[in-house]
């Protein structure tokens, strides 16, 4: 994955070989900061305005300062952007730290926050969404504020690191039998035309994309339900899919090794998957099984 050059900090553009912060770091020490994944499309960011308003929701929820006003960031990350020369398809990712301080559990008294922001090439996940993926279902290990894209992503990593040992793409959580979401994305339910997925609360993350799958079905006339399912539900489910910035819409196909129906991506999968497309003005290509 190709790093490009200049990084922005929070005092300044700079080169990324010139990034460095002292060992006792908070974010480091503590996971004590937040995060967004934003992708690029042509040199061009989608849903920016969505990932930098949940940004500060999230640091707001932390009792964190941004170092730069909303809309300053905002002109920050276009100018990166074009100091890059970006004309590609990338991510970007932010972070912003509690700053460097002597390690003390209490906020650090007159230290201000750490932040940057880089671009990496990033291409389309092409071949989940021609053939799908399977996925596994394991125990919802994390706390319960998962609304707060915060850097404590332990539970997250290891339920994503048992799922790739399996041979699966994506781990799918669960509280008891109530899932959630995914240990890196949103996952949704079709029965009998209409989608499902679990409620915006406080367990899981109110994904950027699944905001627009709302949006997508309801300009389809899609009935759209926010109402948590179970993990015996996923096995009688018409079509199971999953949603992330990285991902895009991509087709589950395979749940703990038993297939979802007849195991290959179902029409309405595709039919949002389309929407997307159509929305981030991407050029279609046609990506799914006939």
């Amino acid at each position: 994955m190709g790093m490009k050059p200049y990084l922005l900090t929070e005092s300044d553009y700079v080169h990324q070989d010139a990034l460095s912060y002292p060992f006792e770091e908070r974010g480091l020490q503590f996971g004590d900061g937040v995060y967004e994944v934003i992708r690029i499309y042509g040199g061009r960011f989608y849903q920016l305005h969505d990932h930098i308003d949940r940004l500060y929701r999230s640091a707001e929820a932390i009792k964190l300062e941004v170092p730069y006003e909303k809309a300053e960031l905002l002109e920050k990350l276009a100018t990166l952007l074009e100091k890059n020369s970006v004309t590609t398809d990338a991510k970007l990712y932010l972070q912003v730290t509690r700053g460097s301080a002597p390690r003390d559990h209490a906020f650090p008294v007159g230290v201000g926050a750490n932040l940057y922001a880089y671009i990496a090439d990033l291409t389309r996940k092409t071949e989940e969404m021609k053939h799908g993926v399977s996925v596994i279902t394991h125990e919802d290990e994390r706390w319960q504020n998962c609304y707060i894209k915060s850097l404590n992503l332990l539970p997250n990593v290891l339920a994503k690191q048992t799922a790739k040992e399996h041979g699966a793409y994506e781990a799918i959580l669960h509280r008891g039998e109530r899932v959630t979401e995914c240990s890196s994305s949103n996952v949704f339910l079709v029965k009998d035309g209409s989608v499902y997925t679990h409620p915006e609360t406080n367990q899981i993350l109110h994904g950027c994309v699944r905001t627009r799958v709302r949006t997508f079905c309801q300009e389809a006339g899609i009935p759209f339900v926010e109402q948590s399912f179970t993990v015996e539900d996923l096995q009688d489910a018409d079509e199971l899919f999953l949603t992330s910035t990285t991902s895009e819409i991509v087709p589950i196909v395979k749940v703990d090794g038993s297939a979802v129906q007849d195991g290959k991506p179902g029409d309405l999968t595709q039919k949002l998957q389309r929407a997307y497309e159509a929305d981030a003005q991407i050029e279609h290509v046609s990506v799914f099984q006939t």
